[in-house]
């Protein structure tokens, strides 16, 4: 294990690490601990009691977080011509089709979200290899395969967010940044466990929520009790 930073050694001074806090508790504590130059993301770990390797133990789903990430997304649609001016007016950063399709076989990926048509997918589907890895391919289970491509941007830019368990049963997500009052991060923050909560698999046995955390970028976890979430 690598040696604390004096940084690190103070943020531990703070808080109980083998503690649990209730969210506001641990809200308040991530701010505080936060010493980053720039306005860190905060993030939530939820750790689930599923087998992510089995397809009906899958958890995944997409949120509009009320009070948006703190973070403006950049959105390339992918589209026809005919479609291009609702994609504008929606507050798309690029879109077109060909150009981009070029673009990104040659390795252009600067944007957060691809959003696109159900008729172009065989077009987008052969950038797989390069979409895949990056978490950016379009997906109709998460909105961002649609012919309404206008009300998909406005989505994305007010603050939907998708999530999906990683291998290791944890799903991850930023949900606010520590500028954020703390109300604002709360209601954030629950409103993506309720999502996680509905979406428990009907295959999934024992205790399906295993264990919470709250961070920022760089400081150490805070462990949330649950419960503290749907009160």
């Amino acid at each position: 294990m690598g040696k604390l930073t004096k940084k690190r050694k103070e943020a531990l001074a703070k808080f109980d690490k083998d503690g649990i806090y209730s969210l506001e508790e641990a809200i308040k504590i991530v701010k505080d601990i936060s010493n980053t130059k720039f306005d860190s993301s905060v993030d939530i770990d939820v750790r689930l009691g599923v087998d992510p390797r089995k397809a009906n133990q899958m958890v995944r789903g997409i949120v509009t977080l009320p009070h948006g990430t703190g973070k403006t997304k950049k959105v390339l649609v992918l589209c026809t011509p005919d479609k291009e001016d609702e994609a504008k007016e929606a507050g798309a950063d690029y879109y077109g089709l060909d150009e981009y399709i070029d673009k990104i076989k040659a390795g252009w990926t600067d944007v957060d979200v691809i959003i696109t048509m159900p008729s172009v997918m065989p077009k987008v589907g052969a950038l797989g290899k390069i979409l895949g890895p990056r978490g950016l391919m379009p997906n109709p289970k998460t909105g961002t395969v649609t012919m309404d491509v206008g009300k998909a941007v406005t989505e994305v830019k007010a603050g939907k967010i998708d999530f999906k368990v990683d291998k290791y049963g944890i799903i991850h997500a930023a949900v606010a940044k520590v500028s954020f009052v703390n109300d604002k991060i709360a209601e954030n923050a629950k409103e993506l466990y309720l999502t996680i909560l509905k979406l428990k698999p009907a295959a999934a046995k024992g205790t399906y929520v295993k264990s919470i955390y709250l961070s920022s970028t760089m400081s150490p976890g805070i462990k949330v009790e649950p419960k503290s979430i749907t009160l």
